[in-house]
């Protein structure tokens, strides 16, 4: 029996069966702990807006009577397109998906509404608002029809982002029977004024919402997230540092904080964390030889792999932070005559028009260096042991250049001449649209930090996400990860943060920052980094010069680390990780929902 079985709980978030960002983490991950308690009480809405979406999505396609079902079925009355099925994945919850094009002649009538009702600003071009707009007037209604449907159950509708959020202020204004929770993951205006106003966190209190929302021309959506927060029964969000910006910027604190986990089981390595670590490495070091050993060749036993990635948002995220520690770090590994080098990797999605030509001629003659060296191989092979059994006495070695024929030998010399070369490697593996006003580039080249066969710290800039189909890599991003050794997220702006929570459940050590909410609720768990593998900079209390110093200081004590050292710390993030099961966190959502209907009357 549910825990839940005299509820019907309906999520709702532009990200169902729709990748856009993190929320998609947030929702998907958390599925297996949701079925778990609603049981069949529990539906996802989304809408119809992914061209791939059959690759996921299963139809329902025998007659449904339950209350979702029928609620389908009278929206498909009204000549509505929607699919109602399962998204296959783990968990394979039912989902609604809406058509927003079903109701395009409404919008106007819809906008007209929010601002007579709720004041929020007439806003046009903006195709995505637009939609958005569209799917939460079908959304709307959906949950209007499921509460008639539903008869004796208690409809809950979780709305995610001012994307979902519209249907708050219908089904208040309409006094429907439907409790509601609104989160925000982060506030529009917010990421807004951390990207354009030095010291925001210490602003925040002064700012004028309205006056800041009119300048960056967020009225609308501001608007939005305002309402929903007023009027939502239940106000919540990822964290206590989001908590605090939505109290100055959308003018009332959350009521309950619902922390952002993973399903930790899906990552687990059942104690191979180290043979996967090596396996993945392993095609780092194939990257890395063909980026780097055509200019210069270093001891890749020696090397180590940090990382960066994110939201392309270059203070926000911390790539300046990032890239002035690591030009630290660059300096006090020459100081140091450490032997160890370091090669960093800036994941982040810039616009680039493809692949650097270069960059890929080199992996194009490094595969056939490989052939070639394997067809060497296989010769002196079938010679040496020919030699080997025809032998009379001679018991030595016979001279293996003896045993490749010119052939072979004239192959190989001409193609590492056509190999090597006397430039540095590049710092970016693609060309970027606009390379001179691009922010990361600018700063490693500034830095610099531009591939000299002097740094011990190298860097590759890749403007792209890393996806099996990948010809540099070869591998998905969560293989890279595995790959590496340190992953680096000093973000300035960051409600929650799921990269280093990604780190650690693969085993993958991570720096964050007090100013991340996920930093801020490490930090609340009172765990040594030295212990957890997770090391918060302290960004609320220092400048930025200072959380520069901090890093790179934390950066060169990793560097000097042994093996061992970095093995066992592996492993200790397997337990550290538990921190994070949903199955643990979905109780702050436990506690929100059972405040929806709390003093309501409904």
């Amino acid at each position: 029996m549910s825990l839940f079985q005299n509820q019907i709980l309906v999520e709702s978030s532009w990200e169902v069966c729709n990748q856009v960002g993190g929320i998609y983490t947030v929702i998907r991950s958390k599925l297996p702990a949701m079925i778990q308690k609603w049981q069949g009480n529990y539906c996802l809405v989304g809408p119809l807006v992914n061209n791939q979406l059959d690759s996921e999505f299963e139809d329902i396609t025998e007659n449904a009577t339950d209350p979702i079902g029928r609620a389908v079925q009278h929206l498909r009355g009204m000549g509505w397109e929607v699919r109602y099925g399962h998204w296959l994945v783990t968990g394979r919850p039912k989902v609604v998906l809406l058509n927003p094009s079903n109701v395009f002649n409404r919008l106007h009538a819809i906008k007209s509404g929010m601002l007579k009702e709720f004041g929020i600003p007439l806003k046009t071009g903006d195709t995505l608002y637009d939609q958005c707009l569209q799917w939460g007037e079908m959304t709307a209604s959906f949950l209007k029809v499921l509460s008639k449907e539903a008869k004796k159950q208690r409809v809950i509708a979780h709305f995610h982002e001012w994307m979902a959020a519209t249907p708050i202020f219908k089904l208040h204004a309409e006094k429907v029977a439907v409790g509601t929770v609104f989160t925000t993951h982060a506030t529009m205006l917010g990421r807004v004024l951390a990207m354009n106003e030095h010291n925001y966190h210490d602003k925040l209190p002064s700012f004028n919402e309205t006056e800041e929302a009119k300048r960056f021309h967020l009225e609308s959506i501001h608007g939005i997230e305002k309402a929903a927060a007023k009027y939502a029964s239940v106000f919540t969000t990822v964290s206590e540092v989001t908590a605090d910006e939505c109290e100055y910027l959308l003018k009332k604190r959350p009521t309950v904080i619902t922390y952002n986990g993973l399903n930790i089981a899906r990552f687990a390595a059942n104690h191979e964390i180290q043979v996967r670590h090596e396996s993945y490495k392993e095609k780092i070091h194939q990257f890395v030889i063909g980026h780097f050993f055509n200019s210069y060749s270093f001891d890749l036993d020696d090397t180590l792999y940090f990382f960066t990635s994110g939201r392309y948002e270059y203070r926000n995220k911390g790539f300046d932070v990032t890239i002035a520690a690591l030009k630290r770090l660059n300096d006090l590994m020459i100081a140091a005559k450490i032997s160890t080098n370091v090669v960093t990797f800036f994941i982040t999605k810039a616009n680039s028009w493809s692949i650097n030509p270069d960059v890929l001629h080199n992996r194009a003659v490094l595969e056939e260096i490989r052939n070639n060296c394997e067809a060497i191989q296989e010769q002196i092979g079938k010679r040496l042991f020919y030699e080997a059994a025809s032998s009379s006495g001679e018991y030595k070695l016979p001279a293996l250049n003896d045993l490749v024929e010119d052939y072979w030998k004239l192959r190989y010399r001409r193609t590492i001449q056509s190999w090597k070369k006397d430039a540095w490697p590049i710092i970016v593996t693609h060309n970027l649209v606009n390379d001179v006003d691009d922010a990361l580039l600018q700063g490693l080249r500034e830095a610099p930090l531009v591939n000299s066969p002097l740094d011990k710290v190298k860097v590759v800039y890749h403007p792209d996400f890393i996806t099996s189909t990948n010809p540099l890599f070869s591998m998905d991003y969560g293989q890279f990860v595995r790959g590496c050794h340190l992953g680096i997220f000093p973000s300035y702006y960051e409600p929650y943060g799921y990269t280093p929570l990604e780190c650690i459940a693969r085993g993958v050590p991570a720096v964050t920052s007090d100013l991340s909410g996920f930093g801020h609720y490490v930090d609340t768990l009172e765990t040594p980094s030295d212990e957890s593998g997770v090391y918060v900079l302290h960004r609320k209390t220092q400048t930025d010069e200072q959380v520069v110093e901090e890093l790179a200081q934390y950066l060169f004590h990793f560097v000097k680390t042994t093996r061992r050292y970095r093995m066992i710390m592996r492993n200790k993030l397997e337990d550290f990780a538990e921190n994070f099961e949903w199955a643990k966190l979905t109780e702050a959502y436990d506690e929100a929902y059972a405040m929806v209907f709390k003093d309501k009357g409904i």
